[in-house]
């Protein structure tokens, strides 16, 4: 575990959510070389298999940033990299950043960063007061049906929109930048070149992490332009194509909560 006590304050952070994304669709296209981008990045070359705090966007994400981010599958007490100051933690350990605010896009904002949410998902949209729940945590904040789930660029046009953030903003001001990955969700057909129906499916589930990959390496070489940074990658929940006759998620099933989680340093 990184020491986040030295990390904070040092380092920029990036944090992205791969929404809906699956740990054995993550795994299996990792080792079929299908994911060239992030196995350049990936510890090990590999994707830590975790379990979600929550079966859907909103509740994954209300954890993430009360500092509850997925867990490590294996059974033990597991160390967090952030944690709110409350009394009782058993996961709070001196290497945990500990933050006395109501959230840690707050408490890294108290710390000196400057915060930035590249919405994707309908949870961030700024439509409704439900939309503006997690966007209105941060100084910056956007949406567009550009970054969302029915564009089929969407992950270009929010790596676009990252890079044009981190260039305007000084290289002596740290940044805390949050990017909700869309792509995956659903709908996800028309990541196929030849689409049934318009139905998702598992290959166009696969095909979507392929488009998002693609896209990843500009990001990368913008982040490496500009400092040291920790990032976190993860899933907030997976989702069902018919397994055992389910379909989406907000549900408990094994691909649901099972994600795929990464940190390291670029």
């Amino acid at each position: 575990m990184f020491n986040m006590n030295q990390i904070v304050g040092t380092h920029d952070i990036l944090f992205i959510t791969l929404d809906t994304l699956r740990y054995d669709i993550a795994k299996n296209l990792l080792i079929q070389k299908r994911t060239p981008n992030l196995e350049k990045v990936l510890p090990k070359t590999a994707w830590e298999e975790r379990h979600s705090p929550g079966n859907f966007t909103y509740a994954a994400h209300h954890a993430f940033f009360a500092g509850f981010l997925p867990t490590p599958v294996t059974p033990g007490i597991h160390p967090r990299l952030f944690a709110l100051g409350f009394q009782g933690s058993t996961t709070t350990t001196d290497k945990t950043c500990v933050l006395d605010t109501s959230n840690i896009v707050s408490g890294l904002a108290a710390k000196g960063y400057h915060t930035v949410c590249i919405g994707g998902v309908g949870f961030f949209n700024k439509r409704n007061p439900i939309g503006n729940v997690f966007p209105s945590m941060f100084a910056e904040s956007y949406w567009s049906p550009e970054l969302g789930v029915t564009n089929p660029k969407s992950t270009e046009n929010q790596v676009n929109l990252a890079g044009k953030i981190l260039e305007k903003t000084p290289h002596n001001q740290r940044i805390f930048l949050f990017i909700n990955i869309s792509a995956l969700h659903q709908p996800n057909y028309f990541y196929l070149p030849n689409p049934k129906d318009k139905i998702d499916t598992i290959e166009s589930h696969a095909a979507a992490l392929e488009y998002v990959d693609g896209q990843l390496a500009k990001l990368w070489n913008i982040i490496r332009q500009r400092h040291s940074t920790f990032c976190i990658l993860c899933s907030d929940h997976g989702t069902t194509y018919g397994e055992d006759g389910y379909t989406g998620h907000r549900l408990s099933h094994p691909v649901v909560w099972t994600v795929p989680y990464a940190e390291f340093i670029l």
